[in-house]
């Protein structure tokens, strides 16, 4: 008799080891699942095109439309860190998002006046293979910008007669 009582214990330890298991990997699980969505700011939107946009500090208002005028604050970046542009010592630049590279414009997109962004656009959305001419920008390169928007003016580019992007000349800024 000994021996089955012996067996009995065993088998209910061994099913409670099991219960704890389970409910540590379920514990598990949930705080990886837990810190992924908590970190999901410091990501960024990526756009189905494949442009990230993080919001460091949250705008008001409209979001950018594609014929607004904005003013903004700038710098861009290549991967490895060097300053290919930046509007810092000239004030805020214009621009009208249809205008300016695709990516750039898709970023815009997701912008609101007094917003603060960084944003990474790829390649085959920036130059390619064919940047400006004597730009630092080396052919196939993605492009990092940190982007404040210090002002927005709704549909300015329909007030200048602006043609949008595809009469404009090509773009010499982001």
């Amino acid at each position: 008799m000994a021996t089955s009582e012996t067996a009995d214990r065993t088998q209910r330890r061994g099913g409670s080891s099991a219960k704890v298991l389970l409910a540590l990997l379920v514990l598990i699980a949930a705080a990886v699942a837990l810190a992924w969505a908590g970190a999901s700011p410091l990501r960024g939107e990526v756009t189905e095109n494949g442009v990230r946009v993080r919001t460091v500090k949250e705008g008001a208002g409209p979001f950018v439309q594609p014929m607004d005028g904005v003013l903004i604050d700038y710098e861009g970046r290549l991967a490895d860190g060097t300053v290919f542009d930046s509007s810092a010592g000239r004030g805020p630049t214009p621009m009208i998002p249809a205008q300016v590279i695709p990516g750039f414009a898709e970023a815009l997109g997701k912008m609101q006046k007094g917003g603060e962004y960084r944003i990474h656009i790829p390649s085959k959305l920036a130059y390619g293979s064919t940047p400006p001419q004597g730009a630092p920008i080396p052919p196939n390169a993605d492009l990092d910008f940190d982007v404040k928007v210090v002002q927005l003016v709704p549909n300015a580019g329909l007030m200048g007669g602006s043609q949008g992007a595809e009469g404009a000349a090509p773009p010499q800024q982001p």
